[in-house]
């Protein structure tokens, strides 16, 4: 390509400058504006872009001022990944919940942010050719702010009227003694009276999930529906550093993004994900496609999984 003319390379410059020079007023000028924009993964030249019709060279000179080095890895095939994971389950050579966790590894940045839509396609295959679990991160045209964050420790959840923790029998001393929540949950009490509580209503309550449905960019508008759709939605939540993986239901909103959480999980929920004092851990919630209502609540079971591979394979 030849040099470009004085005048128009005049202009090129300009923009660098006017491009860099905006950056560096609102990152000032709107320091949480320009926080929360980094932790959506959005990039202001590409929003500009939207709106206006500006020069290629400008468009990238922003998109490299703004985009995070490094965040995207090259991704293997999937069909690679599930195969080679067959492979070493019928080899016993390769843990199946080891060979998740180096897939994973493989692609994850080490710090949590939104996904992109390749990172999360490349997941929903893995997690259905490996974990035999339909999760998708966009379910009917639904998605959370973010796939992949952190999830903090919840309390026991009031079921029904005059529901307290000496009623929920069955549960293991250590999750007991993280209480009852003082208020309800978003969707109010599971069942009007302990008579009418199912033991569908008990496994919810049990392996429940919370995501921030408020922090929603159209949750005001479409609020009605949003509410119902969400409402004890499954999910499969899976820890990304041993790869213990659950299948809970949405039965509360939160956590406050002051918290520096995205999600919560009830006592059995986080035990299960990392043991009796984890409280907080790096995890991807993925929507679970079960629309005949098959996959169960509860801890995902690897030697199933493997028992399954090996029979396959």
């Amino acid at each position: 390509m030849g040099k470009l003319p004085a005048d128009i390379e005049q202009v090129r410059s300009k923009l660098k400058l006017k491009n860099l020079e905006a950056k560096q007023k609102f990152q000032v000028s709107f320091p949480h504006a320009h926080q929360y924009l980094l932790e959506k993964g959005l990039d202001l030249s590409k929003i500009r872009d939207y709106s206006s019709k500006l020069l290629t060279t400008s468009v990238l000179a922003g998109s490299l001022l703004f985009s995070p080095a490094g965040q995207t890895k090259m991704l293997p095939s999937p069909l690679e990944i599930v195969n080679k994971f067959q492979k070493d389950t019928a080899d016993n050579s390769v843990p199946a919940k080891k060979q998740l966790i180096e897939s994973l590894n493989s692609i994850l940045p080490d710090r949590p942010r939104p996904l992109s839509q390749d990172e999360e396609k490349f997941l929903e295959q893995v997690f259905d050719g490996v974990l035999g679990i339909k999760a998708k991160a966009t379910l009917e045209g639904e998605h959370l702010n973010t796939t992949y964050g952190y999830i903090g420790a919840e309390q026991h959840l009031r079921r029904y009227p005059g529901d307290s923790v000496a009623n929920h029998m069955g549960y293991s001393s250590t999750v007991l003694k993280e209480g009852i929540a003082p208020g309800l949950g978003a969707w109010g009490y599971f069942a009007p009276s302990k008579e009418a509580l199912s033991d569908d209503l008990v496994d919810t309550e049990k392996w429940y999930a919370v995501v921030q449905t408020l922090y929603l960019p159209d949750w005001a508008r479409r609020q009605p529906y949003l509410r119902d759709w969400y409402k004890y939605r499954k999910v499969l939540i899976l820890n990304t550093v041993n790869g213990n993986a659950v299948v809970a239901a949405v039965a509360d909103s939160g956590p406050a993004a002051w918290t520096g959480k995205h999600y919560g999980g009830s006592p059995e929920v986080m035990e299960y994900l990392g043991g009796s004092k984890y409280k907080k851990g790096k995890v991807i919630l993925f929507f679970v496609d079960d629309p005949q209502n098959k996959v169960q609540l509860g801890p995902v079971d690897y030697n199933q999984i493997e028992r399954q591979n090996l029979i396959q394979v």
